[in-house]
């Protein structure tokens, strides 16, 4: 079984390529959080793989993961093999250290951590733009080959990390990830502009329910956990985060539509 959380499709293209190798099913932690149950079981069989696929937000793992986690039962589980596997623009701190606890306390322990570099995405802060389109398309092609890694190690209960965890990670997942899931999330600063053409797609595709059209126009309320998918995927560019993101950057992954 192999649970992902996406928002510009990274972390989907890699959940899809690991499904059709390792032949688990997808669910999609988005959905599963928008049916509003007081806590998520799924069965599990003795000899099933289970697999957290998702994006690092700010070195650590993305909010809403972390959410399905801490009220998530796995029914029949007996020590079967748990993977995590975070997408990320460069570095993931010590993103793996957290998924673990995370799991720890509902009783699961994870194998192991591995950790896909994939084309940064995240523009919503000052410094913090999408790749030159160069080095976007580098990540891409060395993308699959990564993914195949990933494959074998899981295949032959391979422990040994492909998991990159970068410079200071002690800052930067146990203090500045705590300051971004505790100020970023829940508050945000997107706005539409007159470019919008009313296609309702940033509405779809929000994994959070924080979008909702009115009068033909996206609103967003105060449930954001900074995603990105709706400045990233907005055909017309008609979503910008206040004035810090009119000079930069969209990206979404070119075979996720």
């Amino acid at each position: 079984m192999i649970f992902y959380f996406t928002g510009t499709g990274n972390s989907l293209w890699v959940a899809k390529a690991l499904s059709e190798a390792l032949g688990e099913q997808l669910v999609s932690i988005a959905e599963e959080l928008h049916k509003e149950k007081d806590g998520w079981g799924y069965p599990v069989r003795p000899d099933e793989k289970i697999l957290f696929v998702y994006p690092v937000h700010s070195w650590g793992p993305a909010v809403s993961v972390t959410r399905f986690i801490s009220r998530l039962t796995l029914n029949g589980y007996t020590g079967q093999s748990v993977y995590s596997i975070s997408t990320c623009g460069d570095e993931c701190g010590y993103t793996d250290r957290l998924i673990g606890k995370a799991l720890e306390k509902r009783a699961i322990s994870l194998t192991a951590a591995y950790s896909v570099i994939m084309p940064n995405n995240y523009i919503l802060l000052p410094g913090f733009d999408v790749d030159d389109k160069d080095v976007e398309e580098r990540k891409l092609q060395d993308a699959p080959a990564r993914v195949a890694e990933i494959i074998e190690a899981i295949r032959e209960h391979g422990q040994d990390a492909l998991y990159h965890t970068g410079s200071m990670p002690g800052l930067k997942s146990y203090w500045i990830y705590p300051l971004f899931a505790h100020l970023a999330i829940g508050s945000n600063s997107f706005r539409v502009t007159d470019a919008c053409i009313s296609c309702g797609l940033c509405e779809r595709i929000c994994p959070t329910g924080t979008i909702s059209m009115q009068a033909g126009k996206p609103v967003w309320t105060d449930t954001c956990v900074q995603c990105v998918a709706c400045i990233h995927r907005c055909p017309v560019r008609a979503i910008e985060y206040g004035k810090g993101t009119l000079k930069k950057g969209r990206y979404h992954h070119p075979e996720i539509k």
